[in-house]
């Protein structure tokens, strides 16, 4: 009764979030008569709207589904000028009106009724500002690394199926990891294998000593190089060529994204390194600074789950059936979460699994043991082990101690957290 009475004293307040202009739905108590406004995204019409709020002189409460990164600013306005900010699934909203309208087509009028009806009804969640809770910079650290990760493993596609296999395809064996930038460097100065048998082999490996940067055995792969451009097949360009002017283009562009990169994940571990959360996070097999940095951006405290599978959920790793009559499905993850989270638990799984004494390689080896080349078998095994991820995480940072091989810890409810 004390809830419904405060909800029936409340102005609810919905909002439909568009690039421009924001449709707003004003529920007033007492009032039958719903009031609407059109907010576009300024200052000044954020103002009015706050100004209009303040006057009815009541507790406001304001739904909106998050749309991009277009609801941040005026989420943050709004919830600077005191306000109770709320959170619209976009599941729940489909699914609401859905019900409510009996159809599928949608319009910013009709979303704003079912963004009010979900609030009348209580169906929100909460809403984090990362600006006022303090995630923000971590958040844009994560977003920007990977926006370079995925620049620099574009272009290394580019440079493998198209420069390589034209100018020196055999190069390709000298390389083995997407994180050394001695490679692209000796690409740039060496883009095709006559310019490198220009020279004598001595002069060559003269002349590309520092190119390489510290390697075991330097001499014995200038020297393997070298016999490698003898007998290619690339094509015979001109060094002063526009082709290889291209080729040297793409190069200096990769050795770029190497670099931001490498100063996005310096910076991450500068900022992070004194934090309880991420020396917690950092001790779990598979995690590492970006890892880390990525969770933490993405849950943000992860002390406000208050059971590991209300963070399961949270990442979209809890189980769900499709259903209908006397039809029932087989149970798989929804994927109905924060997809950056999701993937970043996947691939702390898989570098986890080939780390010797773990619980979960223990967990992998047993859950493969029936089948060990079966490709279905595997995956699934690499899926609980992500959701194992996932409880470790969220359990690690709870309890407040470090990750412990083997280690069972029991949550409140009386099941395993690990």
């Amino acid at each position: 009764m004390t809830a419904t009475h405060s909800m029936a004293s409340t102005v609810l307040v919905a909002i439909d979030i568009s690039k421009h202009r924001h449709e707003v739905l004003i529920g007033v108590p007492g009032k039958k008569r719903r009031r609407r406004m059109t907010v576009m995204n300024t200052l000044d019409d954020f103002q009015r709207l706050s100004a209009a709020l303040i006057s009815y002189d009541l507790p406001v409460q304001i739904g909106f589904e998050a749309t991009g990164n277009y609801h941040r600013p005026l989420a943050h306005h709004l919830g600077q000028a005191g306000f109770d900010l709320k959170l619209i699934s976009s599941v729940g909203l489909a699914r609401t009106r859905e019900a409510l309208h009996n159809s599928w087509d949608k319009n910013d009028p009709k979303d704003a009724q079912v963004i009010l009806h979900m609030l009348e009804i209580g169906a929100v969640q909460f809403f984090h500002d990362p600006l006022v809770v303090g995630t923000a910079d971590i958040q844009e650290l994560s977003k920007t690394h990977e926006i370079v990760s995925r620049s620099k493993t574009e272009l290394w596609h580019r440079i493998l199926t198209h420069y390589l296999p034209l100018y020196f395809p055999e190069a390709e064996r000298f390389h083995r990891s997407s994180r050394t930038d001695w490679f692209l460097a000796f690409l740039e100065k060496y883009p095709t294998p006559t310019m490198i048998t220009a020279m004598s082999r001595e002069a060559f490996i003269e002349d590309a000593w520092q190119v390489v940067g510290k390697k075991v055995s330097k001499e014995r792969l200038l020297s393997d190089i070298y016999a490698t451009a003898v007998d290619s097949v690339g094509l015979p360009v001109s060094p002063d060529s526009d082709a290889v002017r291209m080729f040297r283009l793409v190069l200096a562009e990769g050795r770029s994204l190497v670099r931001q990169r490498n100063e996005i994940e310096a910076r991450a571990v500068e900022l992070l390194s004194d934090l309880p959360d991420y020396q917690l996070l950092t001790t779990i097999p598979g995690i590492g600074p970006i890892n880390a940095m990525t969770i933490l951006a993405e849950a943000g405290d992860l002390r406000r789950f208050r059971h590991h599978r209300q963070f399961l959920k949270f990442c979209g790793m809890d189980l769900a059936t499709v259903q209908f009559g006397m039809f029932r499905g087989q149970s798989r993850i929804s994927k109905y979460g924060n997809a950056r989270l999701r993937r970043t638990l996947w691939m702390a799984g898989q570098t986890a699994v080939l780390t010797k004494t773990n619980s979960f390689r223990d967990k992998f080896e047993r859950y493969i043991s029936k089948d060990r080349h079966n490709a279905h078998l595997r995956r699934k095994a690499y899926t609980a082990i992500a959701a194992k991820m996932a409880r470790t995480v969220h359990a690690v940072v709870n309890h407040g101690e470090p990750y412990r091989p083997f280690y069972e810890g029991v949550s409140p409810g009386g099941r395993t957290s690990l």
